[in-house]
């Protein structure tokens, strides 16, 4: 007779829910950089192969769009930013602004848009390799740091829609 191991379909439970919430926050923010870091390729590879400008600036918004909820909720996971982190952020704020200003025809548009990339990565690998662990190892209530990170998040996803919709 076989035996067979509960499946963690039918339980309902994942390596992560059995884990603890305790990896909440970091569990969606690492969630979101995976997210971004797909659509800079996305972006490159558009960039590349001379997509028109319509097509790069739908993904180029997407960035905007997602960076700007992201380093919304990143700010209420930190509870005192670092000075780096505090620059790295007003830096990717400004680029932002200057892409969505931007036509994407326009001179520098893909370039600003590989810089703003570079930015995120540079910043997602100290949030990763440095602050993420440390979260870990303390104290912080980061199952609860999440709900909020995640309520935060779909609150300005919704504005974020709302205000597109506006736009059209």
């Amino acid at each position: 007779m076989a035996t067979t191991k509960p499946s963690t379909a039918t339980s309902g439970t994942t390596p992560a829910s059995r884990s603890g919430s305790r990896n909440d926050a970091v569990a969606l923010l690492t969630k979101d950089h995976k997210e971004v870091k797909q659509l800079f390729r996305t972006f490159e590879k558009l960039a590349k192969a001379g997509a028109p400008g319509e097509e790069r600036k739908t993904i180029a918004t997407q960035i905007c769009e997602m960076l700007t909820i992201h380093a919304t909720i990143d700010q209420l996971q930190a509870h005192e930013l670092l000075d780096e982190a505090e620059v790295e952020h007003a830096m990717v704020k400004e680029l932002i602004a200057q892409i969505q200003a931007m036509n994407p025809d326009d001179d520098l548009y893909d370039a600003k848009v590989k810089v703003l990339g570079e930015y995120v990565a540079h910043h997602v690998q100290e949030e990763e390799g440095e602050m993420f662990p440390k979260a870990v190892k303390s104290k912080m209530e980061l199952g609860e740091i999440g709900a909020q990170l995640k309520a935060r998040k779909q609150e300005l996803m919704g504005a974020s829609e709302s205000e597109s919709d506006l736009r059209h």
